[in-house]
């Protein structure tokens, strides 16, 4: 005798085997699960179906998250971060914003227009540059940043690249066009004057 159907129907599950990456996270159709930061490096199997994604490590459960469907989306639980990662999550604008002054004005101005922008990714951008200073110093984190903003592109990936091409000693637009001119209005190795040029 056949038994009774249950009240609800099993969802179709898909499964993946994903590596779990530096920051936490493994990624599945282009969005983002956080799992326990002493996985990291770790392969893990990933169950999703419509509503959730479920993460194991072989057989023990040890994430789960609501099913993102937005490309880029990340689900993070604070409590799978190490605690750098933890601090780090609980940097909000107004924490940006104080730390940023502290460096100096363009970084002050480039952190302000990211957070001016009503997506949680320019938080994160924000955050990213602002971490920056730990590496290279606020001197030339402060440098980079004005560099960025002399070129209007003030993204995170801007400022790392200024950073690690050392972009940030070179002199800006301004002063590179002050340099130029120099060399066509001033003291410039081939300039004369008119009346030696009407000298014949």
């Amino acid at each position: 005798m056949l038994g009774a159907l249950p009240e609800r129907a099993p969802e179709p599950a898909v499964w993946a085997r994903l590596k779990l990456s530096a920051q936490g996270h493994v990624q599945f159709e282009k969005a983002y699960y956080s799992a326990p930061f002493r996985l990291i490096g770790k392969h893990l199997w990933l169950r999703a179906t419509p509503s959730s994604v479920q993460i194991y490590e072989e057989h023990r459960l040890v994430a789960v998250h609501p099913r993102l469907a937005r490309p880029g989306q990340r689900a993070t639980v604070e409590d799978h971060l190490p605690p750098a990662g933890r601090a780090f999550l609980r940097s909000d604008p107004a924490w940006c914003r104080t730390e940023a002054a502290t460096v100096g004005t363009a970084c002050s101005e480039l952190v302000e227009r990211l957070l001016d922008h009503p997506i949680l990714e320019r938080l994160r951008a924000a955050q990213g540059i602002l971490r920056l200073g730990e590496r290279f110093g606020p001197l030339r984190l402060e440098a980079a940043c004005r560099r960025a903003l002399a070129f209007d592109d003030p993204r995170y990936r801007t400022v790392n690249t200024i950073l690690e091409r050392g972009l940030d000693a070179q002199a800006g637009p301004e002063a590179a066009f002050d340099r130029l001119a120099e060399a066509y209005t001033g003291s410039g190795r081939f300039c004369r004057d008119t009346r030696s040029l009407l000298v014949h």
